[in-house]
Formats: C-alpha cells, sequence, structure tokens
C-alpha cells in the first residue's frame, strides 16, 4: 500500500486536514515578524552631554573623564568608548548580554548624578541618556524644508511639534532630529574693539548674562501681604541685544553692538542638513524592538496628512529616506514564490490523485 492510499480512499477527511493546514498557514503568516536583517539586541547606553563652544580637549578632560571615572564601576561594562567634539561628548558603554538594560539605565543614572559634582559649572544641563542597539538602523527619515523660515525654525517644529507626535506611535522606538539646531542669538566679538576699549571676554559674558536674568526682582508687602514683582528679561531677538550697556570707555557708554556683530542664528552653525539640494531638518525614525517594521512604517505614513495641519503650510514634508522599499520587494517576491508553490503543490496533488484512482 503506498502512503497517499490512506488520504485517497478518505476524501473527506484528507480534505478537512488539508483546509486545517492551510488555515494554520494563514495564521500564522500573519505573525511573522519582518525585518531588514535579524534582531540582535545588544544591551548599550548612550550618554551625551554638551557644553556650547568648549574645545574638544575641554570637553574630554572635563567632561568625558569624569563620567568615565563613575562609569568604570558599574558591573558588566564590557565596553566603553568615548568621543570628544566642539561642545559635545558622547560616551558609549556596552553591557555583557546577559545584563538587564533597565537596571544597567538605573546604574548609569546614578553615575551621571554622582559625577555631577565634577563637572563643569557652566554646564547647561545634566548629561542625558538613552537605550540603543547599534546593529538597528533608521527606518526612516523625514525632511523639512521651506523656502521663507531658516534651519533653526525649521528645527525648532521639527523637535517640538512632529518628534513627540511621531514617538507617540506604535513601534516607533526614538526619533532623533538633526540637520540643524534650536533658534539662538550669536554674539561674534572683535578682539580689537574689545581690547581697544579696555574690556575683557568675561565682562562681556558677565554683562549679558546679568541682562538676561529671569529671576523675582523683589517683593513689597501691604497690611501683612507679600507680593512677588518679576518681569522676564530674558532676550531672544539680535535687536534686542545690540543695545545692552556692557561698560564705560573715558564717560562714554559702550554698547555690544559697538564690539560685536549681534544676528538672529542657530545653537551650533556646523550642524546641517539637506534634502534635494536644500536646507533642511530631519527627522531619524528607529522602530522599537521586535516590531514590524512595514506596518510602522505605514502607521507614520498615515500620520502625515495629520502633522502637516500641525504645521506651517510654508514647511514642505519629504520622505529623505524609506527603508522599507527593499523591504516590501523582499516581501513581494516571497509572496509570489509562496503562491507559485502552493499552486505547484495542489497540481501535483491532483494530478497524483488522480493516477491513484486509475484502475
Amino acid at each position: 500500500m503506498s502512503l497517499s492510499a490512506p488520504f485517497i480512499h478518505r476524501p473527506v477527511a484528507t480534505t478537512l486536514l488539508t483546509t486545517a493546514v492551510a488555515l494554520s498557514g494563514a495564521v500564522a503568516y500573519g505573525l511573522l515578524p519582518v525585518s531588514p536583517l535579524p534582531q540582535v539586541d545588544f544591551p548599550t547606553i548612550s550618554v551625551s552631554a554638551g557644553l556650547p563652544g568648549a574645545a574638544p580637549e575641554t570637553m574630554a578632560s572635563s567632561v568625558a573623564t569624569p563620567l568615565e571615572r563613575q562609569f568604570g564601576r558599574i558591573a558588566a561594562v564590557t565596553e566603553m568608548t568615548s568621543t570628544s567634539s566642539l561642545g559635545a561628548t558622547s560616551v558609549t558603554l556596552q553591557f555583557d548580554l546577559n545584563r538587564n538594560i533597565d537596571a544597567a539605565a538605573r546604574d548609569v543614572q546614578a553615575a551621571i548624578n554622582a559625577a555631577r559634582g565634577y563637572l563643569p559649572t557652566d554646564l547647561p544641563g545634566n548629561p542625558t541618556y538613552r537605550k540603543v542597539n547599534p546593529a538597528d538602523a533608521p527606518i526612516m527619515i523625514i525632511s523639512l524644508t521651506s523656502p521663507m523660515l531658516s534651519p533653526g525654525k525649521l528645527y525648532d517644529v521639527a523637535s517640538t511639534v512632529l518628534a513627540q507626535k511621531l514617538s507617540q506611535l506604535q513601534g516607533v522606538g526614538q526619533v532623533f532630529v538633526g540637520g540643524s539646531s534650536l533658534p539662538a542669538v550669536r554674539i561674534d566679538l572683535n578682539p580689537n574693539q574689545v581690547n581697544a576699549y579696555g574690556l575683557q571676554l568675561d565682562d562681556v559674558m558677565k554683562a549679558v548674562a546679568a541682562e538676561t536674568a529671569n529671576e523675582p526682582k523683589g517683593w513689597f508687602e501691604s497690611q501683612g501681604r507679600s507680593f512677588q514683582i518679576s518681569a522676564n528679561d530674558q532676550l531672544t531677538k539680535a535687536k534686542d541685544y545690540r543695545p545692552l550697556l556692557i561698560g564705560y570707555n573715558n564717560g562714554a557708554a559702550i554698547h555690544l553692538s559697538d564690539i560685536a556683530n549681534v544676528q538672529d542664528a542657530v545653537e551650533d552653525v556646523r550642524s546641517s542638513g539637506y534634502a534635494d539640494g536644500r536646507r533642511a531638518a530631519l527627522l531619524v525614525i528607529f522602530r522599537q524592538p521586535g516590531a514590524n517594521i512595514i506596518d510602522t512604517v505605514d502607521r507614520i505614513k498615515a500620520q502625515f496628512p495629520y502633522m502637516k495641519a500641525a504645521i506651517n503650510p510654508n514647511i514642505i514634508m519629504g520622505t529623505a529616506m524609506d527603508q522599507t522599499i527593499t523591504i516590501r520587494a523582499s516581501v513581494h517576491d516571497v509572496q509570489r514564490t509562496m503562491m507559485i508553490s502552493i499552486v505547484l503543490v495542489v497540481s501535483w496533488s491532483s494530478f497524483s490523485c488522480g493516477i491513484g484512482e486509475q484502475p
């Protein structure tokens, strides 16, 4: 008796079994993960700190070194690398594969707090950390361009409006904004003029800082009640900085515009991004571990109309990179191959049954 004889003699059972296998395959197909590469999650944490204007040597000695000393006390650190550039330091910690990334993050936060007393006092903010996967790549990059708005304005919109909306979507892990930096007022001092007026750089820095303080101006009391006098003296435009009084020379007032070129610009003029040959702010999107990359990108594209409605209509929103283009083509090839295989199997089974039924 051949192997196919029981199935030929019991067509109803064979049909039910085939249907059950087909349904199981259809259900399992929908659960298959879609990823450009095999998923390899390394417990890695990246720590970043910034001090605008500081030289790379200063960042390495006064920022990176205190952090590295504290990070070296964390258990299960297999590799630690640091990179210092103009005004920025990045320290990458890679842990043992058996180390829980959440527990490692808590240790990193504790180490940052312990190192805060050894860091420069004029550091704008505490160092920040994020969980990263060096084996992963961005799934999508969205570009923002405009013929009317400056790169700083585009970066501001991307970081304050769009990045938060994208981070809330299912499957989106992290969203980073690049291509520019936040708007700022840049003061380019003329050293010859500063020296001619008998001033020091510290004098200018202290005068500017004193004029842009945001703090209570005093108190007054009346009939047992106390009131605080508050005023926001922070300046946001270059035109407000130019008339600032820096000092006196031979009885004449020295204004900031006399010794410096003050202009509206961005915090980091050495950061730039381009899309189709035009200056742009870029939203770099990473997926969550295990998330379906095609479904995640589809969710992002579905939000495009809502995101465009939430920003300036002069901003052109485009797709600079979509990693799912090749993945969709590969999935299509797999689907076509599966359909051809199903047709061949069914045809061969029908042919075999026909031969088995002949006397």
